[in-house]
């Protein structure tokens, strides 16, 4: 027996497309990871892929609960970034611009209403050097367990 229900349609320009867009991961990505391990590699403890808040339904890809510190590693291409997201994609040029300006706007959102609830928020972009982007957290982490004792 089939299922009666309709496949919804797919916005990639090709079968090849559609088929790299659903391997993409959302979540243990390769620059979450390393920024993962180079804060495990000093000592830091985590918890991943928690929603800070519980009224907010959103994830943080790192969360340092009781210093409360939310961190994000975004994807170039899907949050915009300014050097090396792409302006203007070559297919389905209707689709991306808006849909990529709307990820924008609800990372401004979550990290407005973080900072409202008494989060710290630190964002890094995937092409940043895990080091750097871990030595950033690192020091908003002990800022904010040195303030709240």
């Amino acid at each position: 027996m089939t299922s009666s229900a309709a496949v919804p349609p797919s916005w990639a320009s090709t079968p090849g497309v559609r088929s790299r867009m659903r391997q993409q991961r959302s979540r243990d990505t390769r620059p979450e990871l390393a920024v993962r391990r180079e804060l495990h590699r000093f000592g830091l403890r985590y918890r991943i892929h928690t929603a800070p808040l519980a009224e907010l339904r959103r994830q943080a890809d790192i969360v340092f609960g009781p210093a409360r510190v939310a961190v994000f590693i975004d994807g170039c291409f899907w949050h915009g970034c300014p050097e090396h997201g792409n302006p203007r994609p070559t297919a389905n040029t209707w689709y991306w611009p808006a849909k990529i300006a709307g990820n924008r706007a609800r990372d401004a959102d979550t990290d407005r209403r973080l900072q409202e609830a008494g989060w710290e928020v630190v964002r890094a972009w995937e092409h940043e050097d895990p080091h750097e982007v871990s030595k950033r957290i690192r020091q908003r982490v002990a800022a904010r367990r040195s303030v709240s004792r």
